[in-house]
């Protein structure tokens, strides 16, 4: 079973927004601060593409075929993973944390998990395949306490 002990970070997060908190007591009664607070302004792509959708020849019968555009709205949200992996590591190399559990909805723990330096991975206690970000702390408290305790 993995404890959530004095000190443990959790953080909770998903592809646009992350809760960076810190337990003040221990596995049995946690109780969570928030360290810090990061967000992503992330419109939908409609709003960050800059021109329409480009179109190429299909050769000499002189149709049309429609490109797919890039979507901005899903690279931004790869891009927060690799930006908060970083942060992670600046926080752990500084010492600022021992122990971390991640709660993450499945693709951006996924992409989190990939981008993560070797020096805080081995710092990862546990990881909690849920969307939690939009929850109050005292039900990710008990969440997190529930879901540790069955590991």
């Amino acid at each position: 079973m993995t404890r959530l002990t004095k000190g443990t970070w959790v953080l909770v997060t998903d592809s646009e927004k992350a809760l960076f908190l810190k337990n003040e007591t221990d596995g049995t009664d946690p109780y969570l601060t928030v360290v810090k607070k990061e967000t992503q302004d992330n419109p939908p792509t409609r709003d960050q593409a800059a021109n329409e959708r480009g179109r190429k020849s299909d050769g000499s019968s002189g149709h049309k075929s429609a490109m797919d555009d890039t979507d901005w709205h899903e690279l931004a949200k790869e891009r927060f993973a690799a930006d908060l992996a970083d942060m992670l590591y600046k926080r752990a190399h500084k010492g600022e944390f021992e122990r971390i559990v991640i709660v993450a909805d499945p693709n951006t723990l996924g992409e989190l998990r990939s981008q993560l330096h070797k020096e805080v991975s081995d710092k990862v206690i546990g990881e909690i395949p849920k969307t939690l970000t939009n929850h109050p702390l005292d039900e990710i408290e008990k969440m997190v306490k529930a879901e540790l305790a069955q590991s």
